[in-house]
C-alpha cells in the first residue's frame, strides 16, 4: 500500500527546487533592469546638453531674424530710392525743354528793355507794343510758374556760385564786396532745382563796405 502523504511530501521539495530558483532569477532580472547601465549620461548631463542645444538654436534664430530685418530694411530703402528716381525722372524730364523755353522769356524781357523809356505823349504805337509785350511776358511767366519754372532777380544779393554766373566784376563804393550789382538774366529753377544760372555783374570793393 503506497503512502500518499510521503509522496506529496517528496514532491514538494522538488517543486520548491524548481520554482525557487525561477522566482529568485526573476527578481534578479527585474533589479537588473531598473539599474542605470554603466557609462550612461546622467540626467543632469542630458538636461545640460539639451539647454545648450536650445540656446544654440535660439542664437541661430536671432541671427536669421536679424538678417531678415536688415534685408527688409534694404528692400524698403531700395523701393524708396526707385520711387524717388521715378518721381525725379517724371518731374525733371522736361528740363531741357524748359531751359529752351526760358530763353523765350528772356527774349521778351530784352524786347521790353529795347523800347525807349515810357514818357508822356509818346507814340501810341510804342505804347501799344510795350503793353502787348508786357502782357505776353506776364502770361508766359504765369504759365511757367504753374509748371514749376520760376525766375528770381538776384540783384543786391551776395554772389552765389551755385546760382549765379559772374560775367564781369566792377569796382563799386556803393555795394559790399561780392554783391550782385546787376543781373543780365534772372536765376531760373525747375521745382527748386537750378535750371539756368543768372548772368550777373559782381561788385568789387575790397576795402570798402562789407
Amino acid at each position: 500500500m503506497t503512502n500518499t502523504t510521503d509522496t506529496q511530501g517528496a514532491e514538494a521539495p522538488a517543486e520548491d527546487a524548481v520554482n525557487g530558483p525561477t522566482e529568485h532569477g526573476s527578481s534578479h532580472t527585474t533589479a537588473g533592469t531598473d539599474a542605470q547601465p554603466e557609462g550612461a549620461p546622467s540626467t543632469d548631463d542630458v538636461m545640460s546638453a539639451a539647454s545648450a542645444r536650445i540656446k544654440e538654436l535660439e542664437d541661430q534664430l536671432a541671427a536669421e531674424h536679424d538678417k531678415w530685418m536688415r534685408s527688409e530694411a534694404e528692400m524698403q530703402n531700395l523701393r524708396a530710392r526707385a520711387k524717388r528716381d521715378v518721381d525725379d525722372a517724371r518731374q525733371y524730364a522736361v528740363q531741357k525743354f524748359a531751359r529752351d523755353v526760358v530763353e523765350a522769356a528772356e527774349n521778351l524781357k530784352r524786347a521790353l528793355a529795347s523800347l525807349p523809356p515810357k514818357v508822356e505823349g509818346e507814340d501810341k504805337l510804342i505804347t501799344t507794343m510795350r503793353e502787348g509785350i508786357e502782357g505776353t511776358e506776364r502770361s508766359f511767366l504765369s504759365i511757367l510758374e504753374r509748371h514749376g519754372v520760376v525766375s528770381e532777380d538776384p540783384s543786391g544779393k551776395p554772389f552765389d556760385a551755385n546760382q549765379h554766373q559772374a560775367m564781369a566784376e566792377q569796382p563799386s563804393a556803393e555795394h559790399a564786396h561780392g554783391t550782385v550789382m546787376q543781373a543780365w538774366t534772372p536765376t531760373w529753377t525747375l521745382h527748386g532745382r537750378l535750371l539756368k544760372p543768372a548772368m550777373v555783374v559782381v561788385a568789387k570793393n575790397e576795402g570798402g563796405a562789407s
